[in-house]
C-alpha cells in the first residue's frame, strides 16, 4: 500500500479524501445489488438521516439543512411518504406547519443500510494491515470532528438544543 509522505499538504489530503470518496460513491453504488436493501437514491437518504436527527422537522428546515429548494424537498418527501418510509403528521405547536418522521418502514431501512455499509466496510477493512487500523480510526476520527466544525452543529444534527419543528 503506498503511503503518504509525513509532511503533505492540505490539498494532497483533500484529494486523497476525494479519491476515497468516490471508491465509497462505488461501493454504496453497488447497494442496488442488494435485493435486502430498499431502493433508496442518495438524494433520499440524506432527508431520512436529516428526518431521522430532527423529529418532527418542518418542509422548510428541512430545506435549508439539505440545501434545497422547497419544491423539490415537497416531492422528495412526497416519494418517501409513497415509499412507507416517512410520515407526514400537523404540527403541535403550529397546526398550519407540516411535521416528518420516519416511519417504522423508514427507522428499518435506515438499520438495514448502515448494517450493509458496515459490512462492506469491514470487507475492506480486511485488507488493511492491522497494525494500521488505530491510525486510520483516528484519523476518521479527526477529520469528522473537524467536518462537523466546518459545517456546523445546526447541520449536522449535534447541536446542543432541539431543533424546533
Amino acid at each position: 500500500m503506498p503511503r503518504i509522505a509525513p509532511s503533505v499538504s492540505r490539498e494532497q489530503v483533500a484529494l486523497e479524501a476525494c479519491r476515497l470518496l468516490e471508491m465509497l460513491e462505488v461501493l454504496w453504488g453497488r447497494s442496488g445489488e442488494a435485493s435486502s436493501l430498499p431502493p433508496v437514491s442518495p438524494s433520499q437518504l440524506r432527508v431520512l438521516t436529516v428526518i431521522e436527527k430532527w423529529d418532527g422537522v418542518n418542509l422548510r428546515d428541512l430545506g435549508e439543512a439539505l440545501g434545497s429548494t422547497p419544491p423539490s424537498v415537497s416531492r422528495l418527501c412526497d416519494r418517501l411518504e409513497a415509499a412507507g418510509l416517512i410520515q407526514r403528521s400537523r404540527g403541535t405547536a403550529n397546526r398550519r406547519e407540516v411535521e416528518l418522521r420516519l416511519s417504522p418502514g423508514g427507522h428499518r431501512a435506515l438499520k438495514q443500510m448502515r448494517a450493509w455499509r458496515s459490512g462492506e466496510i469491514e470487507a475492506v477493512l480486511t485488507r488493511v494491515p492491522e497494525a494500521d487500523l488505530g491510525a486510520l480510526a483516528e484519523s476518521l476520527q479527526t477529520f469528522r470532528t473537524a467536518a462537523r466544525l466546518h459545517i456546523g452543529p445546526e447541520e449536522t444534527g449535534h447541536s446542543t438544543g432541539s431543533r424546533t419543528a
